[in-house]
């Protein structure tokens, strides 16, 4: 169905990138602008975007969105999902949901033939009971009470019914591992402490991408005939002790009834940005098996794995 070559200039109707000012979006409009036109929706300002990217500063639910996808765009990228966990529950849910629901409105009432949603390894849950890798056909058990993974849940649930109403355009999801790299993201702002917290009695196995193998996914995506739901995986997977170890951190291992009880206080006063729910994939496993997107896509990740834990201390742009 793909190949391992990446987008080309045959390819070169106009990309959509929403959310594009995030630090994702904007590695990938510095990779895709040499191929083909991309045009970015984000209310947030983008610093220093390459020259011949056109960018639109607003809410994708506004009403001035949609003629930015009236006219020959080719695909959409969707990465305009919120995550800060600080912000309020009903602004959060409101944002994502109708946010998505509008970009799946103009891709239907459009016809664009491609649309790409980056969801997350994390929908499937890190439980006692998973297997050691996860199937794109697993069910979807991550929200419980993390409202910011019940969202995840839901786009990714909106996407997949799009999929099957919509055979005229070539959907993907994509979900990753752990994504680690200049990104703020939980997995990497964790990993970045100079003191780590783990979890007394619990060491489990983790999985981890880098940033810009996640950006070759979303390339491979891109490509014509690439549709349904990918796992993208990274380098082989290690124990959480071990990442810590690799990166010259020090652990500190605490009781799991005590270290939930000081994360609920310090989110409370917004001392960190990791809320209590989080602490359950320090806990248990949640890893997936990408052989999917291995043989349909021709993914495989390009860097190995202490060159993916040391990418949360890097600092560097793509060109």
């Amino acid at each position: 169905m793909t190949t391992n070559a990446l987008v080309t200039d045959s390819d070169s109707g106009p990309v959509v990138v929403t959310g594009i000012c995030g630090r994702l979006g904007r590695d990938l409009s510095r990779v895709l602008h040499r191929k083909r036109k991309v045009i970015g929706v984000d209310r947030r300002a983008f610093v220093d975007p390459p020259g011949d990217v056109e960018h639109h500063q607003l809410d994708i639910r506004s009403s001035r969105a949609r003629e930015i996808f009236r006219h020959g765009v080719a695909a959409v990228v969707h990465l305009g999902v919120m995550h800060d966990p600080h912000e309020s529950s009903v602004e959060h849910h409101d944002f994502n949901v109708v946010g998505l629901q509008k970009v799946l409105e103009y891709v239907d009432l459009y016809k664009i033939p491609k649309l790409v949603l980056l969801s997350s390894a994390n929908v499937y849950g890190p439980r006692p009971d998973n297997p050691q890798l996860i199937r794109e056909d697993a069910p979807l058990l991550g929200a419980g009470p993390f409202s910011d993974i019940r969202d995840l849940v839901e786009l990714d649930m909106l996407v997949n019914a799009f999929f099957w109403r919509n055979p005229g355009t070539d959907t993907v999801i994509l979900r990753p591992a752990h994504i680690l790299g200049t990104v703020r993201n939980a997995p990497s702002n964790y990993l970045r402490l100079d003191v780590v917290p783990t979890l007394l009695g619990f060491d489990p196995m983790m999985q981890v991408v880098h940033q810009r193998d996640v950006l070759q996914a979303i390339e491979l995506a891109l490509m014509p005939g690439a549709r349904g739901i990918f796992n993208i995986g990274g380098p082989e997977p290690l124990a959480l002790s071990k990442a810590i170890s690799v990166l010259g951190r020090r652990a500190m291992a605490v009781p799991h009834s005590l270290a939930k009880a000081a994360v609920k206080n310090l989110f409370r006063f917004r001392l960190t940005g990791f809320p209590a729910p989080e602490l359950d994939f320090i806990r248990y496993v949640c890893m997936v098996d990408d052989s999917k997107a291995r043989g349909e896509l021709g993914y495989a990740p390009l860097h190995g794995l202490e060159a993916t834990l040391r990418a949360v201390d890097e600092e560097r742009w793509l060109s």
